[in-house]
């Protein structure tokens, strides 16, 4: 690759720079990810927690939420978490017979534009309804 761009006239250096560049604007990209869904989970949580329906498929969709909330800037990956997130999410609310109002629902649609974005990365090999994917080995998870 890069005997081909030297040969087509770009320099190593101009090359390395464009690397650089690309790597910033992936990093500010994550970055910029990792705060609207945190403004997602801001805004979703206590809608959430005001529900008369406290079920324990609902607050463990609290937990996660707050999981994620608290890790989506320290991943190397944001959109895949968000991907799994949402998809816990769909699925935890299909085996309480959970239905959301628009509000809470079209949060729920801007995660999961937002987990789009990770393509089927953050689908493979998933246990959709498993909540230990996300927490570490050494963090207690809370079991309702």
């Amino acid at each position: 690759m890069i005997a081909n761009c030297v040969a087509g006239g770009f320099s190593r250096y101009a090359l390395a720079v464009k690397i650089v560049e690309v790597n910033v604007m992936s990093k500010i990209k994550a970055a910029q990810l990792a705060a609207q869904t945190q403004h997602d989970i801001e805004l979703l949580t206590p809608l959430l927690a005001a529900r008369p329906d406290q079920t324990p498929e609902m607050r463990d969709i609290l937990d996660v939420l707050g999981q994620v909330h608290k890790k989506i800037t320290k991943v190397k990956n944001p959109p895949a978490l968000v991907n799994r997130l949402v998809n816990y999410i769909r699925v935890r609310s299909s085996a309480g017979k959970l239905h959301y109002p628009r509000d809470q629902e079209a949060l729920l649609i801007d995660l999961s534009v937002i987990g789009q974005k990770a393509g089927w990365n953050g689908l493979y090999m998933a246990d959709f309804s498993d909540k230990s994917q996300f927490y570490s080995i050494f963090e207690p998870m809370p079991r309702h």
